[in-house]
């Protein structure tokens, strides 16, 4: 029997929490991925008919926050969640369902979920 990859547990984690978490196209899902380099956020429809459809996208390789950064940090993704927020606001999404990705929440995740709430989604 061998050992599980840090990486293979987190997506088991990240499986057990999408049995219950479920985007809507009233509540869509906001999901996070962390890279070695970069933080990403969706905002996921989990209804139609084809699968799961992307609504609105941020990331720290998005030409306005690239500038602003020098590396993968705390703030990077609070950038991102600030992003992310204006971007679902344009689209007319208030209400979300945070995805963690099975990622704990705490650093770069939590940073990200904060400064979304902080513009203006519910969660």
């Amino acid at each position: 029997m061998s050992r599980l990859s840090r990486n293979e547990r987190r997506i088991r984690r990240h499986m057990r929490i999408r049995r219950r978490i479920f985007g809507t196209p009233e509540r869509p899902r906001l999901c996070v991925f962390k890279s070695l380099h970069h933080i990403y956020a969706q905002i996921i429809d989990d209804t139609p008919p084809g699968g799961s459809h992307t609504l609105v996208a941020a990331s720290t390789l998005d030409p306005e926050i690239r500038g602003k950064i020098k590396s993968d940090n705390i703030e990077a993704a609070r950038l991102v969640g600030a992003l992310i927020a204006q971007r679902a606001l344009a689209r007319g999404i208030k209400k979300v369902v945070f995805d963690r990705g099975g990622y704990p929440y705490h650093g770069k995740v939590r940073a990200l979920a904060e400064a979304a709430r902080e513009g203006g989604l519910e969660f």
